[in-house]
């Protein structure tokens, strides 16, 4: 945590008070930080770029280390709107911005503040900012070392990932594209098509984004769809496909030939997703709302590649999901586990003798990952599968999201 350094920074209250609505929503209504920053953001059409950027990443900020302020704060939840002006206060004194004089605002003197923050730095939960179980589960699983590592990595902001899109562009034309508004791009050595944004920039307002030259994807979340080992003219099946970050992956590797199905629970994400193909020139994707087993059924023994991004805790995603951490409890591993167990189950059966399969999720956990594939190993559905490789992403080794990936071959 970069604190105690001091920013010029005058406050101004209508961006102060959008924060605090958007706290409010978040920890006392439970609604995710992304969709609440999305509406907080429309209140006021005069705000530009920097005030905007004030307020998602003060709010960001503000969810990302709730312990370990309302802690130093002293207060509890629910919280009132003082309290939550009292988070603010705090947020404020450790990054060194000068308090207004407002009456929403008392006076606290800054150096106890600052006095709590050093004394509860030396504690992990704390200085994490993690609630008790998901500490002890993170000891329990991957060990003091490793964990306190990764906790810390989680923590840190994440940057702004870029996929060339090359059934339109290389990367290198899409950073001088992206040039062109001004935003500066660096390329990521062994990600074949990952540019890495120098400075945070709107990129869904550029020309490139609306010629469908790029794609927002982490570094680690491109690596799975090279993981599947597809070739163009195969039929290939996403059984898990959300919005399609990765199903529009594999369509670059399939170089838009052959089939490729997308499958969710979730039909208003296929409708992203559509709407994402398009913008791609993707042309070889086809969507299929699961709304009933017959759906996957039906594509039983037919697919050569299959991916099940499986659902998860997402505790490898925490630096762009903070909010994840206070969303999540004990049980919700519990069930997540079980859902796993069951996807992968329903879902390796699509794959055709002499196909080919991969497990994935962006958790760090061995439950949801090496222990799931054991499982299903031993299991009947999964007899007639051998594990090729796999490939746990930390964090705190690569510098991107957390990731799982597993490479099962079905015999012939």
């Amino acid at each position: 945590m970069h604190f105690n350094f001091l920013v010029r920074m005058k406050l101004h209250r209508n961006l102060v008070f959008a924060v605090v609505d958007a706290l409010n929503l978040i920890f006392n209504e439970d609604e995710y930080a992304d969709k609440v920053i999305g509406k907080v953001l429309k209140f006021d059409k005069r705000w530009g770029a920097r005030d905007r950027g004030f307020i998602a990443e003060t709010t960001y900020d503000i969810v990302r280390w709730k312990r370990l302020y309302t802690e130093i704060a002293e207060v509890k939840a629910p919280y009132s709107r003082p309290n939550l002006f009292r988070l603010f206060v705090v947020w404020a004194v450790l990054k060194g911005i000068e308090i207004p004089d407002w009456k929403q605002i008392e006076a606290v003197p800054s150096r106890k503040i600052k006095g709590k923050f050093d004394e509860l730095s030396k504690i992990r939960k704390f200085k994490e900012s993690i609630p008790d179980w998901l500490d002890d589960l993170g000891v329990s699983t991957l060990g003091e070392k490793l964990w306190t590592k990764e906790i810390h990595a989680q923590n840190q902001q994440a940057e702004v990932i870029l996929r060339a899109n090359t059934l339109l562009a290389t990367k290198e034309q899409v950073h001088d594209a992206l040039l062109d508004d001004n935003i500066e791009t660096d390329f990521i050595e062994g990600y074949s098509n990952a540019l890495k944004l120098k400075k945070r920039a709107n990129v869904f307002k550029t020309d490139a984004f609306s010629k469908g030259l790029f794609e927002v994807q982490d570094a680690s979340s491109q690596l799975v769809a090279p993981f599947l080992d597809v070739k163009p003219g195969q039929r290939v099946v996403d059984t898990c496909a959300g919005a399609g970050g990765k199903t529009l992956h594999l369509a670059t590797l399939m170089q838009n030939k052959g089939q490729l199905i997308a499958l969710d629970i979730y039909e208003r994400k296929l409708i992203e997703l559509k709407k994402r193909a398009k913008r791609a020139k993707a042309h070889n994707v086809e969507t299929r709302h699961i709304n009933s087993t017959k759906v996957f059924k039906k594509l039983y023994g037919s697919a050569d590649r299959v991916l099940v991004d499986a659902p998860c805790t997402g505790l490898g995603v925490l630096r762009r999901n903070p909010d994840s951490k206070w969303k999540s409890k004990p049980e919700y591993l519990e069930r997540v586990m079980a859902t796993q167990k069951e996807v992968l189950r329903d879902y390796s059966k699509i794959v055709k003798p002499g196909g080919k399969l991969v497990y994935a999720t962006c958790s760090i956990l061995p439950q949801e990952n090496k222990d799931q594939v054991k499982a299903f190993l031993a299991s009947e559905e999964g007899k007639t599968f051998s594990y090729v490789q796999d490939k746990n992403i930390f964090a705190s080794t690569s510098g991107y999201d957390g990731f799982y990936m597993a490479l099962l071959e079905k015999e012939k």
